[in-house]
């Protein structure tokens, strides 16, 4: 049975909320394949709407799927058999990182889903505009709520609130301001660098200061500080934050902790014009795995890029709700 409950102050229109409410209704099985819907009439009486509000609802419905008519019976709740999700996955950049998640979650949804990529560029206005043209259109909507550090967080925070829970998953970064029971798979990133650095004291207590390399552009998020600075603190590491290699001079006893590959390129060209030898002298800890890192022997902490993309299609699939810290580790090389 549908139990509907309008919100009179709410900014979202009341047709969109009787579609969310029957569509959070399918999620929770509370309304099952077959199960008749009021008809417009006694839910126009109920919610005191008009008959064109409700119309409009049952309209979308149906258009999507959801909901059939019969003629002459009234509205039922449909099985949508063999018809592909509709995903929408809103990124704020595609860098060789994001590109790995996007490619693990088309492979896991297969062909049950037809997926569609937007870039919001870390803009909060693009970022509104993408959700408010596309509210309705899908059935998922995977995103990555990354912004710089000026943005009113308030701004995308409602533009978030404006999706039905059950239809949305936050993808990289959590949002525990949100409150929505929806899917997240995140990277907890003050927690995961302080976890991992633990896994590497070993390596680190043979330096007598660590500098992390964190640009300002405020792209980064702040929590790497935060994790990094606890390290530090906890096992009384001197330790000093800079914003790119631009502003280092390679010292003996330094480990560098490297945020950006620009970065790491230019630092470990000025290390080896000083003639110190990396992962004795000097150490460099990259954050982020890639081939190239690999290829040059350097130590990173990273979050699985491919598990995050996987996980977050298999749960959408299954209609599960679940936080999932992604798994994040440490791969030893020869720069430590």
């Amino acid at each position: 049975m549908l139990k509907l409950t309008l919100n009179p102050f709410a900014k979202t229109p009341k047709y969109k909320q009787i579609v969310e409410a029957v569509l959070e209704a399918i999620a929770q099985q509370q309304l099952r394949s077959g199960d008749q819907l009021p008809s417009i009439s006694e839910l126009s009486l109920e919610q005191e709407l008009a008959r064109d509000t409700v119309e409009k609802a049952y309209r979308e419905l149906r258009e999507r799927g959801f909901i059939t008519s019969v003629q002459g019976k009234g509205y039922y709740v449909q099985a949508r058999g063999d018809a592909k999700l509709k995903i929408l996955l809103l990124f704020n950049k595609l860098s060789s990182y994001k590109k790995t998640i996007y490619y693990a979650f088309l492979a896991a949804v297969g062909d049950q889903a037809t997926t569609d990529l937007q870039i919001h560029h870390y803009s909060v206005q693009l970022f509104q505009e993408i959700i408010e043209k596309n509210l309705g259109k899908y059935d998922y909507y995977v995103v990555m709520p990354h912004f710089t550090l000026d943005t009113d967080k308030q701004l995308y925070l409602n533009a978030l609130a404006a999706i039905p829970p059950a239809q949305l998953v936050l993808l990289d970064k959590d949002l525990p301001e949100l409150p929505l029971d929806c899917l997240r798979v995140y990277q907890d990133f003050d927690q995961d660098i302080f976890r991992a650095l633990v896994q590497l004291q070993d390596l680190l207590r043979k330096y007598t200061r660590l500098q992390l390399l964190l640009p300002s552009d405020a792209n980064h998020p702040e929590e790497l500080a935060w994790g990094f600075r606890a390290y530090c603190q906890r096992y009384h590491q001197e330790f000093t934050i800079v914003e790119n290699a631009a502003h280092v001079e390679p010292a003996v006893g330094t480990a560098y902790v490297v945020i950006r590959e620009t970065d790491l390129v230019e630092l470990v060209k000025k290390i080896r014009r000083a003639g110190l030898a990396l992962g004795q002298q000097v150490g460099i800890l990259s954050f982020n795995e890639t081939s190239l890192k690999e290829l040059l022997g350097m130590t990173v902490i990273t979050t699985d890029f491919e598990a995050m993309g996987r996980t977050a299609a298999t749960l959408l699939l299954a209609g599960q709700r679940a936080k999932v810290n992604n798994p994040f580790y440490s791969i030893r090389r020869g720069s430590l």
